[in-house]
């Protein structure tokens, strides 16, 4: 009897139908936790809207930021977390991602010079290779997992989380039609804006509680009686100043490793990768490594 080829749907309907729902989430989880980080921008307009006087936040605004952004992490990890990409063999991308994520969170105990780190560069690559979803997964978890390894649980743990993850989500709109050196290029040139972008978003969320009680005629901290270009220009005075510097050498630390470690560990990566999505088609018997090859296209051995 010819054996007939087995075509395994990537989706069900079931899966369909919930897709809508799921994007909404993982909408709602980005917009809000962006919200966050934009606090001192949207804060002014609101307190102008409802004509509420301006005064600076006190310890309870990084606890309420806090909660908020855990929560976006929270949504993104569970939307993330039930993806096809990931349920389609749940035991094997388990395994995969605690590997991944406890190796680099231990990298994160070897000493760096300034903001350099060695952490972004398997978050960079397995959003490259993997795709989104293992991308945020491995950047969120990453830094939940490393912030317990160097007692670095804060308030401000959310937003690295958040920050991380959105690195490596964006890892995974790089190109893909090409490999070779116009990959590596792209990879070197998102690792170094990366960089800026993950230091940035941190600077944007600390500035507001940087020096609170400190008088509105500063032309460096933030007030909620600022207008908008004040704003904008007084955060990047307070960037220039305070985190640029720190930045950069995470920006080309990322370069670097991935000039040297990307090729190499890309390669590594997917075959992982093709290991990976392998499924043993149904109705198919298991085939032993010394059985003859079989022709599922004409059913002859």
């Amino acid at each position: 009897m010819p054996i007939r080829r087995v075509l395994v749907s990537p989706s069900s309907a079931k899966h369909q139908a919930n897709w809508p729902a799921s994007t909404w989430l993982l909408f709602a989880g980005s917009l809000l936790g962006l919200a966050a980080f934009l606090y001192p921008f949207i804060l002014p307009s609101l307190l102008r809207a409802i004509g509420t006087p301006a005064r600076l936040p006190g310890v309870e605004g990084p606890l309420v930021l806090a909660g908020v952004a855990l929560c976006c992490v929270f949504l993104l990890v569970t939307r993330f977390a039930a993806a096809r990409q990931l349920t389609a063999n749940p035991a094997k991308t388990a395994a995969l991602l605690g590997a991944i994520v406890a190796l680099d969170a231990s990298l994160r105990l070897v000493p760096s010079l300034g903001g350099a780190t060695s952490i972004f560069l398997l978050i960079i690559l397995v959003g490259a290779v993997f795709g989104a979803e293992l991308g945020f997964l491995t950047g969120a978890l990453t830094l939940f997992l490393s912030a317990f390894l160097t007692g670095g649980v804060g308030p401000w743990l959310p937003f690295q989380m958040l920050g991380a993850g959105w690195v490596g989500l964006g890892a995974a709109w790089l190109p893909r039609g090409h490999r070779g050196y116009p990959h590596l290029v792209s990879l070197i040139l998102y690792g170094i804006g990366g960089g800026f972008l993950y230091g940035a978003l941190l600077s944007l969320y600390s500035w507001p509680f940087a020096s609170p009680g400190l008088a509105e005629s500063s032309t460096l901290f933030w007030h909620p009686g600022l207008g908008p270009r004040d704003t904008i220009h007084r955060f990047a005075s307070f960037y220039l100043v305070t985190s640029f510097s720190h930045d950069a050498l995470r920006a080309i630390g990322n370069g670097l490793l991935l000039l040297t470690l990307g090729p190499p560990l890309v390669r590594t990566l997917e075959r992982g990768r093709r290991r990976l999505s392998w499924r043993q088609p149904q109705g198919l018997p298991a085939l032993a490594t010394s059985s003859p090859v079989i022709d599922v296209q004409r059913g002859h051995s």
